[in-house]
Formats: structure tokens, C-alpha cells, sequence
């Protein structure tokens, strides 16, 4: 009896673990099928966040191939690369669609080298590679129009609370700095390069210009240790004569008076040798953005000639087309003077945008844009008076420009 007991107990307790491993199996068989689940689903939603590595291959192929001669495109699929509302770093100079222009077709255009194709921007790509670098456009206004592109452009991928924008007013200096990847994006106000009476950097509006040749360490011991050098000097040349101030000298009565391509000439030999002697070339890459078009007479392009870009919609198609106010000796002294600081070993490349800004007469604020002095009567009579054809609508051209400045950027060195 006490056996059968024992027994019976023996196969209850085989049937409890049984049933327990039964239980078991089955728990982990639910928990498993769930996870399987979840996890797909999770990842559907919420893809895994991989390290970003930038593909700068594509920009690599770009070798040889002549960027800088092309034709633009409309491609409404691609462009604008942002809106201007997404962006409020804009300057109302440059915000055209917030100061009452209505079209947007010219921002709709891509450049298109003959030879080649402009890879997509990607902003998280070039955050990445400049990752812990400070970039550094130095220059006048259309230098600043080119700068804020660049920061409407890369802010995009930055969430808010990890950028900020920042003006340094004694040293001329507006900086936007990309938090996450410890990236600073400049702009240093030198119209001249070197010393001269258009320094300040919202007071300089005179007939005059009157520089020092040699006066340039007041603004480039701001220019050291950067990673990319960003130049441009073109607007303020534009006067026919300059007066170059006696350096020994305080008076600025005592000056000497030559034409605008000999002080030109001399400003670059100033900058030449100064980049030469204090910049690390094997860390800084450097670049010179050439002049660009200034739309001022309508007859150029088949319009009245007291008419300039007022009211254009739409680009010049004439091949090889050449408005007046683009200086091409100016053009041919920075080239020389680029090729000479190359004999000595240092390379700056020339960002040569200058025929490819000929053809967009439709691309500038004209009226659409803040003005910081009242407009009198007879301006507002006569809109064209006061019609602004130097300067860039945002998001338009200076994108394009930027693009192909990031081609060389983003290129592996050589």
C-alpha cells in the first residue's frame, strides 16, 4: 500500500514537471513570437540610427572636368534646396519672397556643367566632413549674401537648441555655430581686404575709397587658424579712381590717387603675400569667389536702357552672354594673381562663378528687400531708381555658388 502510495506520488510529480516544461516552453515560444513583432514593427517606425559616414567619392570623380562652364537647367523637383520661411538667418537684403515678390521660378534652376554632373547636396554630409571645423567667408556684402546661403543651406539638418548665430561687432564678425558637430560657419567684413574707410560693417556708405596697401594685419590676424578660407573683393573696386593713403602717415589728406586696376593690383599683392607668410596650407584650404553680374542695363538683354532687372522672371538665354558692369581686366588680375602665389606653392582655387552669374537677370531682389533708409518720393515714382541688381534673392544663385564650392571642399586633398 505504502508503495502504491509512492508510486502514484512519484508519477504526479512527473506530470507537474511535464506540464511545467510544458508551460515553459510555451511562455517563451509567446514572449519570443512578441518580441519578433515588436522589434519589426519598432523598426518600421523607428529605423536604427547608424554612424553616418560622407560618401565624398562622387564630388572625388568631379577631376577635371570644368565646372564653371554650363548652362542652367529648371529643375523644380530638385530646387529650392530650402524655403526661406525655414530659414530665419536671412538677412531681409537677401529675403525677397517675405518683401513682396510673388514668382518663385527663379529659384528654381540648376547649373549643369557641360562636361559633368554636380553630385545632390546633402547636408548631413557636409556637416560631417567638416565635423569640428571652422569655415571663414571673408569679403564685402555679396560674400555675406553667399555666407548666409551657406548657413540656410546646412541649418536645415540641425534641430533647434543645437545652433545658434552670433554677432561679434569688434571684429566685424557673424558667426553660426553647428553644436552637434562642433562646425563654425563665418563671415568677416573686409570690402577691401586690407585697411580702408568702408571697415565698419553698416556705417560705410561713401563715394570715396580710400585705402592702406599695406594695412592688412588690422583685419587678417583674424583670418588664422581656420580650416577653410573663403575670399571675395569685387564690389568696392568699382570707382574709377582709389586714394591710396601715405602708410607713414595719420593724415588722411596725404594720399596718392591711381586708377581702380592698379589699386587692385596692389591689394592683391598685399593679400598674396600675407597668405603666403601666416597661413598653414597643409590645414587651411583657401578659395577666391570671382566677381558676379550687376543687371543695371535693360538693353544688354533687349530691354529699354533706362530699364535694369526690375520685373525679370526669367534668365538670359543668349550663349556667352556679357553684361557691362563686369570688369573682365579685374577678372584677369585676380587670375594672375592667383596663378603667381601657385609658383610659390600655394594653391587657392578660384571659385570662377562670373558667366554663370550673367545670365540670371531675373535672380535679384530688385525691389523686394528691406531697405534701411526710407524711400523718398521720387524713388518710390520711379521703382527702377532704387531697384537692387548686385545682390541675390535667398533660396536662388548664391546656393548654386555654394555648391560648387563644396565640390572642391568635399574632394579628397591631393
Amino acid at each position: 500500500m505504502r508503495k502504491n502510495k509512492q508510486l502514484g506520488k512519484y508519477i504526479w510529480d512527473v506530470k507537474n514537471m511535464v506540464g511545467s516544461i510544458i508551460i515553459f516552453f510555451f511562455i517563451i515560444g509567446t514572449l519570443a513570437t512578441l518580441a519578433y513583432y515588436y522589434v519589426n514593427l519598432d523598426l518600421e517606425q523607428h529605423p536604427v540610427v547608424k554612424l553616418y559616414t560622407p560618401n565624398t567619392s562622387a564630388y572625388d570623380s568631379l577631376d577635371g572636368c570644368d565646372l564653371f562652364s554650363g548652362k542652367w537647367v529648371h529643375d523644380n523637383h530638385s530646387y529650392p534646396l530650402y524655403k526661406d520661411l525655414d530659414c530665419p538667418y536671412i538677412f531681409g537684403d537677401f529675403a525677397c519672397g517675405q518683401y513682396g515678390r510673388l514668382d518663385s521660378n527663379y529659384q528654381q534652376w540648376r547649373w549643369q556643367p557641360h562636361g559633368c554632373t554636380l553630385p545632390r547636396f546633402d547636408s548631413k554630409q557636409v556637416l560631417e566632413k567638416l565635423r569640428g571645423k571652422r569655415v571663414l567667408f571673408i569679403g564685402d556684402s555679396v560674400n555675406r549674401n553667399q555666407w548666409v546661403s551657406m548657413v540656410c543651406m546646412l541649418q536645415t539638418a540641425i534641430p533647434l537648441g543645437r545652433k545658434k548665430m552670433q554677432k561679434i561687432p569688434k571684429v566685424s564678425l557673424l558667426t553660426f555655430k553647428a553644436l552637434e558637430y562642433d562646425v563654425s560657419i563665418d563671415f568677416y567684413w573686409a570690402p577691401l581686404l586690407v585697411e580702408s574707410n568702408g571697415d565698419h560693417p553698416t556705417k560705410h556708405k561713401t563715394n570715396d575709397r580710400i585705402v592702406r596697401i599695406k594695412s592688412i594685419e588690422h583685419h587678417a590676424k583674424n583670418w588664422v587658424n581656420v580650416d577653410v578660407l573663403v575670399f571675395n573683393s569685387y564690389l568696392w573696386w568699382r570707382t574709377p579712381t582709389v586714394k591710396i593713403l601715405n602708410e607713414s602717415s595719420q593724415d588722411s589728406k596725404q594720399y596718392n590717387i591711381v586708377n581702380n586696376h592698379r589699386g587692385y593690383r596692389m591689394v592683391m599683392k598685399t593679400w598674396s603675400d600675407w597668405l603666403y607668410t601666416h597661413i598653414n596650407h597643409t590645414r587651411t584650404q583657401s578659395y577666391f569667389i570671382s566677381m558676379t553680374a550687376t543687371h543695371h542695363r535693360g538693353i544688354e538683354w533687349g530691354r529699354k536702357d533706362d530699364e535694369n532687372c526690375l520685373d525679370e522672371t526669367e534668365p538670359v538665354t543668349q550663349d556667352e552672354f556679357w553684361e557691362s558692369g563686369s570688369d573682365l581686366k579685374m577678372l584677369r588680375i585676380l587670375d594672375s594673381s592667383l596663378n603667381k602665389l601657385k609658383a610659390r606653392g600655394v594653391k587657392v582655387q578660384m571659385i570662377n562663378i562670373t558667366q554663370l552669374t550673367q545670365y540670371r537677370k531675373d535672380a535679384h531682389p530688385s525691389i523686394h528687400r528691406l531697405h534701411y533708409s526710407p524711400l523718398t518720393n521720387k524713388q518710390l515714382s520711379n521703382p527702377s531708381s532704387y531697384a537692387d541688381c548686385t545682390h541675390w534673392c535667398l533660396p536662388g544663385v548664391p546656393d548654386i555658388w555654394n555648391e560648387l564650392l563644396l565640390s572642391y571642399i568635399l574632394r579628397k586633398r591631393k
